[in-house]
Formats: structure tokens, C-alpha cells, sequence
């Protein structure tokens, strides 16, 4: 076993969540009539709930930081807290990795209102040592920093760690950072798989490729 020490993402990795992310988020842009680009989803995923917030306002959205967190939340909930599933061998293959003795971590975007919940209802969230959102940090996904912190506070070298996610810009940074990156393939980032594929360290169709790196 190549790997002993596992940092996972959670939306479009762990979970089959970005098509409820992105119809959420959209719609508090089209709700307000504020127009946005085909890379919005991409843009805002790495970003966290404040990152996002911020970058909605910069679009044009005329709310308050405060009023879009409302928006979000209201809009999530929901799918997190009842209908999310995982994705496909996630929940075996984290099984796995633990019987052969890897300690596994979540390193996400998402807040914990949503994140908690559904790793609980999908009884993953035992699973792993630590459950991380950005906003534990104050930092992005898109910034080496948020990775240079989770190793240190996990009392590793970046290089010991296992970073997995299937968005591009995060895998980029992450590499930067001097972690080992397995890009993993979702449905709405598979636009990218080349571009990951020349990037990451490794890319993964599915969770279960883990096993036999």
C-alpha cells in the first residue's frame, strides 16, 4: 500500500452532489436576474460558502453576505440533509482503507450544515479522523495555504498526504502545494479529465482505483 494518509474532498468525490450544488446556486443568480458565465460551477466550488458569497456580489448580485448565506442554505438543505446519494464504491472503498490501517480526512469547500449531515445520514462520517471545511481555516481550495495548514495539522509532510478531488483548479493547487493528487472523474468536471490527467499524480475513474495504487 503506496499510501497511508488520505485527504478527500467531499462534493463530487465522496458524494454525487454537484448537480443539486450547481441548480442551487444558479438559481439565487437567476432568482436576481444576475447574469454569469458557463464556468461558474468550476469558478465558485474551490471558493467555500464566503468565497462564493463574495464572487456572487462581485457578478452583481445585490445582496448582503449575510442574505446569500440565507439563500444557500435554504436552497441545500434539503438535498443534503435527504436526498444526496454517494457516489459509486465510495463507502466500500473507504471501508478498505481503513481495515489496512490508512487514516482517512475531508478537506472541503462545503459547510459543515450540509457537510455533517449527509456524511452522517450516509454512514460515512465515522470514518474519518477529521471532517474539514474551509471555513475552519478562513482559506479557499484555491489557495496553497488551506493544504500547507491541513498537513500541519495532521503533523505530515505535504508529500505523505493523498489529496483526492475531482475539480481541476483545487487538484492544481494542491499539487502546488507539494501533495500527491489523485484527480477523481465527476460527471461535471469530465470536461477536464485530460487536463487532470497531465496534472495529478494519478486519476481515478472511481474511488475503488485507490485500492490499487
Amino acid at each position: 500500500m503506496k499510501y497511508q494518509h488520505y485527504l478527500f474532498d467531499f462534493d463530487g468525490t465522496l458524494v454525487d452532489s454537484m448537480p443539486a450544488y450547481a441548480v442551487s446556486m444558479k438559481r439565487i443568480l437567476d432568482e436576481n436576474g444576475v447574469s454569469y458565465g458557463e464556468d461558474l460551477i468550476a469558478t465558485i466550488t474551490p471558493l467555500g460558502t464566503i468565497g462564493a458569497a463574495k464572487y456572487f456580489q462581485k457578478l452583481g448580485l445585490a445582496l448582503s453576505l449575510e442574505e446569500i448565506f440565507e439563500l444557500m442554505k435554504r436552497y441545500l438543505c434539503e438535498a443534503y440533509f435527504y436526498y444526496i446519494p454517494a457516489k459509486d464504491k465510495v463507502k466500500e472503498t473507504l471501508l478498505r482503507l481503513k481495515e489496512q490501517g490508512a487514516t482517512l480526512r475531508v478537506l472541503t469547500a462545503s459547510p459543515h450544515i450540509t457537510l455533517d449531515p449527509c456524511l452522517k445520514r450516509l454512514g460515512l462520517y465515522d470514518l474519518f479522523e477529521n471532517v474539514w471545511s474551509c471555513d475552519d481555516f478562513g482559506l479557499e481550495k484555491n489557495d496553497p495555504a488551506i493544504y500547507l495548514a491541513a498537513a500541519e495539522r495532521m503533523g505530515l509532510p505535504c508529500s505523505d498526504i493523498l489529496f483526492v478531488d475531482d475539480n481541476l483548479g483545487a487538484c492544481t493547487t494542491a499539487v502546488s502545494a507539494g501533495l500527491q493528487v489523485c484527480g477523481v472523474y465527476d460527471v461535471t468536471s469530465a470536461g477536464d479529465r485530460e487536463q487532470m490527467r497531465g496534472i495529478c499524480h494519478h486519476y481515478a475513474e472511481d474511488l475503488s482505483a485507490l485500492l490499487s495504487l
